[in-house]
């Protein structure tokens, strides 16, 4: 017979949990290179927004006839001092890019904004309670999801006007109004889903008032989603935004956007390409960005994809 040590019972549950999954967000960032990438393409583009005065090289309204249509520095008849050329008045192109990253970017996630209100509340409320209201929302569904974006925006465009006031907040409510749709159509369905759980229906039995069961039981189990959604709709909102300033429907001169750029830069292209392509690729790269950093939350935020 021979002696052993003391048995340790329940040893396998002492053993602690590795850092990085305590950190389950970052440790999936880190082995993540799409996701790495898009979180710094935003993070860049969000300094660029705060820091976009301090950075710019030039007066980005600055009008300078003797350096007009100045090619890129590394082109034949480039210059230093405008680093990406000049357009048709001189002015410096990086300055105009820089400078019209933060329209670009207040009207992409302030359009979300408020379709993401908006959507939130008709699609936890119509999938919650059903019946006439559901069916409401439901009809509204199918006939915008029936329109073109682009012809429900120019739509709403002609209703409100494009001249007077201030365009940047109509153009804001127009992109709301235009993409309310997709997150009321995705919620809905979660809430389908999540109001038949045994919690939900318990807090129903003992009599809960319906408000309070769709803040503490049914909301939370939306957020995920939601997020994910508003990552993903912001690089939408940033092309349509260009689109509609590029045709003249959105932002109006003087103010400074990616669109307002290649509309100006059309009537150039077989001579000056810089015009037009350097705004494109600042459109490009954004909605790269943000199109990776939503699908990197996805991956973090689905419980079905964690492991």
């Amino acid at each position: 017979m021979t002696a052993s040590g003391p048995q340790v019972l329940g040893t396998e549950h002492t053993v602690p949990e590795p850092r990085k999954y305590r950190y389950r967000w970052l440790w999936r960032l880190r082995h993540s290179p799409t996701g790495m990438l898009g979180a710094i393409i935003v993070v860049g583009v969000v300094l660029v927004v705060l820091l976009g005065s301090a950075i710019a090289p030039h007066d980005p309204e600055l009008i300078d006839l003797k350096q007009r249509l100045v090619p890129p520095v590394w082109a034949e008849g480039g210059s230093t001092g405008n680093m990406l050329g000049t357009d048709q008045l001189g002015r410096d192109v990086l300055s105009r890019i820089i400078l019209g990253t933060r329209v670009s970017l207040l009207v992409g996630i302030a359009g979300v904004a408020l379709a993401m209100l908006t959507g939130v509340f008709l699609g936890v409320t119509s999938g919650f309670w059903g019946g006439w209201w559901d069916g409401l929302v439901s009809r509204f569904l199918d006939t915008f999801l029936s329109i073109p974006f682009i012809i429900l925006a120019l739509a709403v465009i002609g209703v409100l006007g494009v001249k007077g006031g201030n365009n940047m907040l109509r153009l804001i409510l127009v992109l709301g109004l235009a993409n309310w749709v997709i997150f009321t159509r995705v919620v809905r369905g979660e809430v389908l889903a999540v109001k038949e759980r045994d919690y939900v229906e318990a807090a129903q039995a003992i009599g809960q008032r319906s408000w309070l069961i769709m803040l503490r039981y049914i909301l939370p189990n939306v957020t995920a989603s939601i997020i994910v959604l508003g990552a993903l709709q912001i690089s939408t909102v940033i092309i349509a935004e260009a689109s509609l300033s590029f045709l003249g429907l959105g932002v109006q001169p003087p103010t400074i956007t990616w669109g307002i750029m290649l509309a100006d830069g059309r009537d150039h292209l077989a001579t000056s390409w810089w015009l037009a392509t350097f705004p494109g690729i600042a459109i490009t790269i954004t909605v790269l960005g943000f199109i990776l950093w939503g699908d990197w939350l996805r991956d973090v935020l689905d419980p079905r994809l964690r492991e």
